[in-house]
C-alpha cells in the first residue's frame, strides 16, 4: 500500500514539474476583439492580427482572387445581436465567419454561416449567408498590424473598416 501511495505521489510531482517546464509561446498573430453598439445592436468582431513584417501583403502573402480568412489563425468572426443591413443587403442576427476575396480594384466580402473555422481550409461557398462587393482604398497611414474598427456614423449606422499595410476596406452597416 505504501509503495503504491509513494508511486502515485512521485507521478504527480513528475507531472507537475513537466507541466511547469512546458514552454508557453506568445501568438505571432495575437487575438483581438472590437465591439460597438449601433442602435440597439451589438456588433462584435473577433480576429487575429498578423503583422506585415516586411512582407508583400496584397498579391503576395494574401493572393488576389482567392478566399482569405481576413485575419490569421482562426477565421475572423462577426457577431450581430439583431438583424443588420450591410451595404444595402440584409443579414440575419447571428455569428458568422468572415472571409474576403481581395482584388486589385474590387473585393468580395463574405459572411459564412459556419462561424467557427480554422483559416479558410474548410470554407464552403454553399454556406455563405451574404456576399457584397466593395472598393479598397489606399491609406495614407501604414498599418503594421491588421486592424478592424467600427465607426458610428449615426444612431443606426456605422462603417466597419479592415486596415492593413497601406490599404483599407470600409463597408457600411445599418440597423433598425
Amino acid at each position: 500500500m505504501n509503495k503504491t501511495l509513494f508511486a502515485l505521489i512521485l507521478s504527480l510531482i513528475s507531472f507537475a514539474t513537466l507541466a511547469q517546464n512546458k514552454e508557453e509561446k506568445v501568438r505571432v498573430s495575437p487575438k483581438a476583439e472590437v465591439m460597438q453598439v449601433v442602435g440597439f445592436t451589438e456588433v462584435r468582431i473577433i480576429y487575429s492580427r498578423p503583422g506585415v513584417k516586411g512582407r508583400e501583403i496584397w498579391g503576395g502573402l494574401v493572393p488576389y482572387n482567392q478566399v482569405w480568412r481576413a485575419g490569421a489563425n482562426e477565421a475572423t468572426k462577426f457577431i450581430f445581436s439583431t438583424d443588420v443591413v450591410i451595404e444595402g443587403k440584409p443579414l440575419k442576427a447571428g455569428s458568422y465567419s468572415f472571409f474576403a476575396i481581395p482584388g486589385k480594384n474590387e473585393w468580395t466580402l463574405i459572411f459564412n454561416k459556419v462561424a467557427d473555422q480554422w483559416g479558410a481550409f474548410e470554407y464552403n461557398e454553399a454556406q455563405d449567408a451574404l456576399r457584397i462587393k466593395v472598393k479598397p482604398e489606399k491609406s495614407s497611414v501604414f498599418q503594421e498590424w491588421l486592424t478592424y474598427s467600427i465607426t458610428r456614423t449615426s444612431d443606426y449606422s456605422a462603417v466597419i473598416t479592415l486596415e492593413w499595410e497601406k490599404l483599407k476596406i470600409p463597408f457600411k452597416i445599418e440597423v433598425k
